[in-house]
């Protein structure tokens, strides 16, 4: 063959759409035209607000699953954490009101108690995988069961619920805002932004991708795996009690319902915007799209009647299953 010839057959590169990439924008700006022709109140501020307000609990946690989920791990805990670190936050700032009356001293202990217990949680899960050399799966799949039992126990299998007058001074936490954006909306915001420079721009993010990818190989270019993989499950939890921190204003109460299916949010947005669900590619803004898929989802099965809103948890599941498949068939393809 000559080199004329070479150079005809030859496929130009960069022709190729990467759906990989564009695949979850595509998708959303599909799911967006879809709920506009359903229902003109679609795109109403107060709709968009009230769907990314709600989104944002999730939203910092599928952040934090993002890095754990890159560097080769999973989460099954996470829900059932959130309802924990609830009830535990919310039995605090009742009995300090007791003895400390009412005040936004109570509510500062009350944040600092849910950061801390959440980040000692994911320190916990970590340990138990890193040091102890227990599988992930097995280690959050014993961790949610035994955070779902806590906080029954701890609500007596019913409901704890915040006092009302403290309940009144926290609601601006979820309720306020600046500029018509409430807080919870831009926490989201900041703690995706921080995710996407931590995990493009910084040696830790480099460093969850390549332990992902091939630990082995991470090991012999002096990656500490063990150390990485330890901070990936303790910056989920700071998360969980982050996220815990905007949502106990919202309704001022927690019980063994309280989280439920959130691990399943979380890692179907995480999946959905790209992550390799085998680790060793992770995309923080593309998370962030999959937040925003899933719940328009949900938003647009509660404004119309074409789908059962209670049908939401099987959709999703679907929503997880195809995307892994789509991750294989790409896998495959190359």
């Amino acid at each position: 063959m000559t080199m004329s010839s070479a150079k005809t057959t030859e496929k130009p590169r960069g022709a190729k759409l990467d759906l990989k990439v564009i695949g979850p924008i595509v998708a959303l700006i599909v799911l967006i035209l879809i709920g506009m022709s359903l229902n003109p109140n679609f795109l109403s501020y107060a709709n968009i607000t009230n769907v990314l307000a709600r989104s944002a609990f999730i939203g910092i946690i599928a952040v934090g699953m993002t890095f754990v989920i890159t560097a080769g791990g999973l989460d099954l805990s996470v829900g059932s954490m959130a309802a924990f670190v609830a009830g535990l936050m919310i039995l605090t700032m009742n009995l300090l009101t007791d003895s400390m009356g009412i005040g936004v001293d109570v509510i500062l202990i009350g944040i600092a108690l849910s950061l801390v217990a959440g980040l000692i949680a994911g320190l916990v899960n970590g340990l138990l995988i890193t040091k102890v050399g227990i599988e992930a799966f097995i280690v959050t799949l014993g961790t949610m069961g035994i955070y779902r039992s806590l906080i029954t126990w701890l609500a007596d299998g019913g409901t704890l619920s915040l006092g009302f007058e403290m309940r009144e001074l926290y609601r601006p936490v979820y309720y306020g805002g600046i500029f018509g954006v409430t807080w919870p909306i831009i926490a989201f915001f900041v703690v995706a932004l921080l995710g996407e420079i931590v995990m493009r721009h910084t040696a830790f993010g480099r460093h969850c991708a390549a332990i992902g990818s091939n630990e082995k190989v991470a090991r012999y270019s002096a990656v500490s795996v063990l150390k990485v993989r330890l901070a990936t499950y303790t910056l989920l939890g700071l998360l969980v009690g982050f996220a815990v921190v905007m949502y106990v204003p919202r309704l001022g109460s927690a019980s063994s319902s309280t989280g439920l299916l959130w691990e399943l949010e979380a890692i179907a947005a995480v999946i959905i915007g790209g992550t390799l669900l085998k680790g060793g590619f992770g995309r923080v803004w593309g998370t962030v799209v999959g937040v925003l898929i899933l719940s328009l989802i949900g938003n647009i099965l509660n404004l119309t009647d074409f789908v059962s809103p209670y049908l939401n948890g099987a959709i999703q599941g679907v929503v997880i299953i195809l995307a892994v498949v789509l991750q294989r068939s790409r896998s495959t393809d190359r």
